[in-house]
């Protein structure tokens, strides 16, 4: 067992979403210890489990000990793409030396756990809707690009999707529909729209991980109350020297 559980269940089971992991696994092992799932909670992940720190394979460990789901992050689509190119003897896309590594070191059933991971999950009783980066605003989720819920940071000035970071975030143009609940902007760090939830608070970088909490059938509750929803600890290190500061 690799953190202690409780010897009691929830007598109302919760939803724990989770912003971006990348290999922190002592940090998702505190804070899995601080929320104390039980068999009736759901845990969920928002995608980037993988690559830049220092042990995505624990990881991927302790998410098939909590039997969590997981959308599919910007970094899983990438190893995989590196995967499928060399299972296909052709040359594959360039990679840093953490993707690398990985490259060389998953095995069978690591990579169908990350090939099992769809572009979005929807949790109605919440009315939450999961994917990794975001959406475009006023767009069907049907009709939504795979490569702007895996890369979506901003709008551009005629409203169509871009990975660069802004200060305005494409949540803040996103006004209906479910509550969206998204990582990959770590320098953004935390971030509460009305309408949206963003979870990568930078933890390979220094700063914290952290998770949304909510009990089942209860609905993101307005910025002002959100923050009492949400559990984070402080990372061991800032385990990549590049990158956003981090967050608060």
């Amino acid at each position: 067992m690799l953190f202690p559980r409780p010897c009691y269940r929830s007598v109302v089971a919760r939803t724990i979403w989770i912003g971006d992991v990348h290999g922190c696994a002592t940090e998702l092992e505190e804070l899995m210890a601080r929320v104390a799932p039980t068999e009736g909670d759901r845990v969920v992940f928002v995608g980037d489990l993988v690559a830049r720190g220092p042990d995505t394979r624990r990881v991927l460990a302790i998410a098939r000990e909590l039997k969590a789901a997981s959308v599919r992050g910007n970094h899983e689509q990438r190893l995989l793409f590196a995967h499928q190119a060399i299972r296909d003897g052709v040359r594959p896309p360039r990679v840093g030396p953490s993707h690398q590594k990985l490259l060389r070191e998953l095995n069978e059933g690591e990579w169908a756990q990350l090939e099992a991971m769809p572009l979005h999950l929807e949790f109605p009783a919440h009315d939450v809707l999961v994917v990794h980066a975001g959406v475009q605003p006023g767009v069907p989720l049907e009709q939504q690009q795979a490569w702007t819920m895996l890369h979506i940071r901003s709008l551009t000035h005629l409203g169509a999707p871009s990975e660069r970071y802004s200060e305005r975030s494409w949540a803040e143009s996103y006004t209906s529909g479910p509550h969206i609940v998204f990582g990959h902007n770590a320098q953004a760090g935390l971030c509460l729209y009305p309408r949206a939830t963003g979870l990568d608070s930078a933890c390979v970088y220094g700063g914290k991980l952290s998770a949304l909490v909510l009990e089942d059938g209860r609905a993101p509750p307005p910025e002002s109350e959100r923050r009492d929803a949400i559990v984070s600890v402080r990372a061991r290190a800032r385990y990549v020297d590049y990158g956003p500061a981090p967050s608060s």
